[in-house]
């Protein structure tokens, strides 16, 4: 069977369809239709809840992933002290085992391209681990370095930096909020600076433009600006070419404001109604001459502390600023360029029983 001749439905009646694990078919549950045959289980051997059980009918390794520089395949040697029939393993023995393992390590990295590959995949899984990321966003920052690698030379770049730079582009296409600045803080860099900040941002601005990365908007427009300055006739031998991936997958320049405001409201442990008001004070005032050029968690600090002002909420500028990463003069600033932009209209609702 070919990935052409994969149903969802019956051709016949339009029905759904059940999988017939004993055969391996999928069958039409409506009119008994024999849809597909021979198909492949990847799923478990065995159903057993018991460990040891299921561990006796195993025959092969768990998984394959991408954040392993060998995806996975291959073997360790395990640490145990005792030998397949349960007999304590002696010191000699015990030692050389050791060595056995050292060098099994060592002879996995062939070259010192899978060398760098190997330390840039294992300080994106630790970094991730450490900031409690998703499985599927670390499977995506080592499949964007794997393209990146083999697009251009990653030779004699900080290991830490490009680690961080890689999971800040995943976090964009996961549309996960997590600035720079806290990346590289959990990649555990000694000395945390604007150094390596500057250094981790030289990096993803290196890989967007190396692997073309661009959202749909502006793969749109620049298709729609080469055709129209570019036009040749139809009978011309030539043809016109783009330089832009136009089936590249999109990733966002900025992530939605409700993203941030979420965020924003999550740390500071505020009601709920805050964050629906700020929100909504957001879709309203939705105005790109307004967000251009603007960092996004200040508009979005800027929008809670409206929001808490509003709903007479106890929340200072300053414990705002001190979650947001901004100071209390750009709260200040973007509060009076949307009171200014915007007319506010607040109406008020009499309580219930008073006359």
């Amino acid at each position: 069977m070919t990935s052409t001749e994969y149903y969802t439905q019956c051709p016949e009646c339009a029905s759904g369809l059940i999988h017939d694990y004993s055969k391996g078919e999928y069958i039409c549950q409506k009119c008994g239709c024999v849809v597909m045959d021979q198909i492949d289980d990847y799923g478990p051997e065995s159903n057993s809840t018991d460990f040891e059980e299921k561990t006796r009918n195993t025959r092969a390794s768990g998984f394959t992933s991408f954040s392993l520089h060998d995806y996975g395949l291959r073997t360790e040697i395990g640490f145990g002290s005792k030998d397949y029939s349960g007999k304590s393993i002696d010191y000699g023995m015990a030692e050389q085992i050791n060595n056995m393992r050292k060098w099994h390590s060592r002879i996995r990295v062939a070259s010192p391209k899978e060398r760098r590959l190997s330390n840039v995949l294992s300080k994106i899984n630790e970094t991730c681990s450490a900031m409690t990321l998703p499985k599927t966003l670390v499977e995506t920052a080592a499949m964007l370095y794997r393209n990146f690698e083999n697009k251009s030379e990653a030779k004699g770049k900080s290991i830490a930096c490009m680690a961080a730079a890689t999971i800040y582009l995943a976090c964009k296409r996961c549309s996960v909020v997590r600035s720079l600045d806290e990346i590289v803080k959990a990649t555990g860099i000694a000395e945390h600076d604007k150094s390596s900040v500057k250094l981790a941002s030289k990096y993803y601005r290196m890989m967007v433009m190396e692997m073309g990365v661009f959202t749909e908007q502006t793969v749109t427009a620049a298709s729609k600006a080469t055709t129209s300055h570019l036009s040749l006739p139809a009978t011309s031998p030539y043809q016109l070419t783009s330089s832009y991936p136009l089936h590249s997958t999109p990733i966002p320049v900025m992530l939605a404001i409700d993203q941030y405001i979420a965020k924003l409201a999550n740390m500071a442990k505020i009601d709920t109604k805050v964050e629906r008001l700020a929100i909504d004070l957001a879709h309203k005032t939705d105005d790109h001459f307004l967000a251009d050029g603007k960092a996004p968690n200040g508009l979005a600090a800027a929008y809670i502390y409206i929001a808490t002002v509003l709903l007479g909420v106890n929340l200072s500028q300053m414990d705002v600023s001190s979650l947001a990463g901004v100071t209390e003069v750009t709260i200040r600033n973007r509060c009076k360029d949307i009171l200014t932009s915007f007319k506010l209209t607040i109406s008020v609702k009499p309580l219930a029983g008073l006359g």
